[in-house]
């Protein structure tokens, strides 16, 4: 664990750094990056308004957008039977099912063809399976697609353990175990890409292929003002707002929630920075996706793209195994609302060959 913190170009903060080396961090970050000090003044004054832009952040963790965020009611996903012609139709039902994981019982939903390819959705910070609603029906329609839901969310109950990307990854693999699947492709958002390279970098023989977006590998690769108000959030903030009222509704402990979120404060405000050999290692083709007014820079997404051998002169070096999508006119929200994008983009990655030896 030493050394998957030490010496990352991506960022050098440690877990309980004092606020001056944070402040040294981001002038580290903004001048890689050519972002200027000037956001350094802005995050101080930012640490001042936290309060008043808390909810739209935490909305933005959980990717469900302000003016639409009713679609966390559950939009049931669809599914596949099979038909008299041996073809097969989306029905709204998806097979659902508890997996006892390293103490937890994890909530997922299967939806589509079982002879289908497996993939993997993981959801963002607050949210649940009804994230991937925009997403789940036109994958389903040819993929196994498997959507669980994280330590503490949705229909998972919390137990006695903190949050933590490896950990989470580790779950997703234990998942993979119970429905005997050797390998998958998976595409996680948000928290649920920070996990999805997790499970790529830990388990490497389980992931195909890789979609991670919206999503750093160091806790400095977010703009400062996510950290700084996502790791301040109080559970009054939700009052009344359907990321509360979907917990709600289906968590076995609906009193959890203020557990939740000074869960999620503690993963947010935890300094990490995974190397860049961990990244550089991963065997999957990896797909990066971003919005250009994104939580996360569009110029830290070119340095993991970098890692992961992309930005060459493809006429003459040949395609790397890594994509970069850089969504124009998308905020960090804004990228989970642009199924209509990213489906062909996902797709069309998904169904390339793999390279020779994968």
């Amino acid at each position: 664990m030493a050394a998957r913190r030490s010496q990352s170009k991506l960022g050098r903060a440690e877990t309980g750094v004092a606020e001056t080396n944070r402040m040294e961090g981001d002038v580290e970050i903004a001048d890689r990056f050519g972002l200027g000090s000037a956001r350094l003044g802005r995050r101080r004054l930012f640490g001042r308004a936290a309060a008043v832009v808390a909810l739209p952040a935490a909305v933005v963790a959980a990717g469900l957008p302000p003016a639409r965020a009713a679609v966390s009611a559950r939009q049931e996903p669809a599914a596949a039977t099979a038909t008299a012609d041996g073809g097969e139709v989306a029905t709204a039902e998806p097979k659902t099912g508890f997996v006892p994981v390293d103490g937890l019982e994890l909530y997922y939903e299967i939806h589509g063809p079982a002879d289908g390819a497996p993939l993997v959705l993981l959801h963002g910070a607050y949210g649940s399976t009804a994230m991937w609603a925009g997403f789940v029906p036109t994958l389903a329609e040819t993929r196994w697609v498997i959507v669980p839901e994280m330590q503490g969310h949705g229909h998972t109950a919390d137990i006695d353990r903190p949050l933590g990307f490896e950990r989470m990854a580790d779950d997703v693999a234990g998942l993979l175990d119970h429905l005997e699947i050797a390998r998958a492709d998976v595409f996680g958002y948000s928290m649920g890409g920070q996990i999805a390279l997790q499970v790529a970098i830990r388990h490497p023989e389980r992931v195909r292929k890789l979609v991670v977006a919206s999503a750093p590998a160091a806790s400095a690769g977010w703009h400062p003002e996510v950290i700084e108000t996502a790791s301040n959030i109080t559970p009054e903030l939700f009052a009344d707002t359907p990321i509360t009222e979907e917990y709600e509704r289906v968590a076995p402990n609906p009193e959890g929630f203020p557990r939740l979120v000074a869960k999620l404060n503690q993963l947010v405000g935890t300094a990490y920075a995974w190397p860049d050999e961990a990244i550089r290692a991963i065997a999957a083709p990896t797909m990066f996706v971003i919005g250009d007014s994104d939580g996360v820079p569009p110029a830290y997404a070119a340095v993991l793209f970098a890692l992961r051998g992309g930005g060459v002169f493809g006429d003459m070096a040949g395609l790397p195994n890594a994509r970069l999508a850089v969504l124009p006119g998308t905020t960090h929200v804004g990228v989970i609302e642009r199924a209509g994008w990213l489906l062909p983009m996902i797709e069309e990655f998904l169904q390339v060959p793999m390279p020779e030896g994968r």
